[in-house]
């Protein structure tokens, strides 16, 4: 893979202050049944190639869908055109990054794509079948994804690596109705949260088939539930809302891009400026939240990112503090950075890299579990499951909607609540943060739809959260 990039490089050499091409090569599966049916099974592969250069302070791009020397000749052709067409601009550095080399795998105990195809549609139905056993259920939903995504990169830099990263998961859903009533329940989470930086075994680790009969049940105990009422409480979000919550929050707030305007004419900008970093107090002591492109099992985990910067960890706020920022090499250097963050991905081969999340996570606390932060709740809300989502586009004013809320009373979690919301402005929200439950409930959720850019692209990142409490957050209905 790695022969036809480190020619067409070799080729820019002299013509352009910096080169990079990328071969990606990707397969994708995913099947989907409703009521007892298989609905679609839709399998898909793409191969090609992307260069982008730089001439003083210009990038150009072009990509090729053949992966072969000439296509790739052509696209640097086509990339240096661009470049040489681009408004004058002052030739800003990079920032220094040693050449990536060597390959990396993400794990993978059971290759998905070889797993019979009847036994992913068996497991499917008989959640399905499950699920259905009350007419008051009007649809049942399950889905399998299985993708591998091949990368292969090589730089003016003298940089030539290759990465394999295969991702998996599954999960189902069920939407009750009665009297003008609606209401949906789903597993592992509503934004394919199951889904891992791993093979088969993913699917099997989620089992919902043992979580099928659960799921209905609550789907149709929210037909006849009161609703949230509205006022200021204390809640606690489960874990896959609070993944959600630093998403939107924090994750995207803190991309440099974002914090310069660069992204200002689509995504938005942020409440949060690069002058802020080493000095803006986020949240509560409680707040400590890491990018982590080497967890294990992430989906932006990676070996180097889509400029050739080796994956690393590192803290972003610190006991409540702004410490840094997502950066790429353009952004890191802009503002005096030493490094990149090792942020910089590009969705497939059509796009070039820009500033994205990679795992963005909470850090666990020392409230123990999930069951001593309810028992040492007065009075309060446990909030699950996230149903809809709004967030102004400087991540500060937000509104989320979830599929389930329960009562928490002397320490008890009481009576099920259906169409619950929560609202806040981001710091004043994360300055509530007074308790996190502890390693042994902390676990990573995937989020597969992560857009940005212009043309847009499409990211997959994960967040680590444990469930984790908040003074006084304002609740009503959605």
């Amino acid at each position: 893979m790695l022969e036809p990039l480190e020619e067409t490089v070799q080729r820019a050499a002299g013509r352009c202050d910096y080169a990079e091409a990328r071969r990606v090569v990707r397969a994708a599966e995913r099947i989907d049944t409703r009521n007892g049916e298989v609905e679609a099974v839709d399998v898909g592969e793409s191969d090609g190639i992307g260069v982008r250069v730089r001439r003083g302070g210009a990038w150009g791009f072009a990509s090729a869908r053949e992966p072969t020397a000439a296509a790739a000749q052509d696209a640097l052709r086509r990339a240096l055109a661009v470049a040489e067409a681009q408004p004058a601009a002052p030739a800003g550095a990079l920032a220094p990054v040693p050449p990536a080399r060597g390959h990396w795998e993400s794990p993978c105990r059971e290759d998905p794509f070889a797993v019979p195809l009847e036994r992913k549609v068996d497991l499917l139905l008989r959640a399905d079948e499950i699920m259905r056993g009350d007419p008051r259920i009007v649809l049942v939903h399950g889905s399998c994804v299985a993708l591998r995504t091949t990368r292969a990169f090589a730089s003016t830099e003298g940089a030539a690596c290759t990465q394999t990263i295969t991702e998996c998961g599954a999960a189902i859903a069920a939407t009750a109705v009665a009297d003008g009533e609606l209401q949906t329940r789903s597993y592992p989470g509503s934004h394919q949260g199951g889904v891992a930086a791993a093979g088969w075994e993913r699917v099997e680790e989620l089992d919902v088939v043992a979580h099928a009969p659960r799921v209905a049940e609550e789907a149709i105990a929210l037909l006849v539930a009161p609703p949230c009422p509205a006022g200021i409480e204390t809640v606690v979000l489960d874990g896959e809302q609070l993944a959600l919550q630093l998403h939107e929050s924090i994750g995207h707030a803190l991309e440099l891009d974002r914090m310069l305007g660069g992204e200002a004419s689509y995504a938005g900008t942020s409440w949060v400026s690069p002058a802020d970093l080493g000095s803006l107090r986020y949240g509560s002591p409680r707040l400590n939240v890491v990018a982590d492109a080497t967890a294990p099992g992430g989906l932006g985990t990676f070996g180097w990112d889509d400029e050739g910067v080796a994956a690393r960890s590192f803290p972003l706020i610190s006991e409540g503090r702004l410490v840094a920022a997502l950066s790429d090499r353009e952004s890191a250097a802009a503002i005096g950075l030493p490094a990149s963050g090792g942020c910089a991905r590009a969705d497939g081969h059509t796009r070039q890299p820009i500033v994205r999340m990679t795992n963005v996570s909470l850090q666990p606390g020392d409230a123990g579990s999930l069951d001593d932060l309810i028992a040492g709740t007065d009075r309060g809300l446990y909030l699950e499951t996230n149903r809809s989502w709004s967030i102004d586009d400087r991540r500060l004013h937000f509104q989320f909607g979830v599929e389930l809320a329960r009562e928490i009373r002397g320490g008890e979690l009481g009576r099920i609540l259906r169409n619950a919301s929560y609202a806040g402005v981001t710091p004043r929200f994360w300055a509530g943060l007074d308790a996190v439950c502890g390693p042994s409930e902390w676990r990573l959720w995937g989020v597969l739809n992560c857009g940005k850019g212009e043309p847009g692209q499409v990211m997959h990142v994960s967040h680590g959260t444990a469930p984790a409490r908040f003074r006084d957050v304002e609740v009503g209905v959605a």
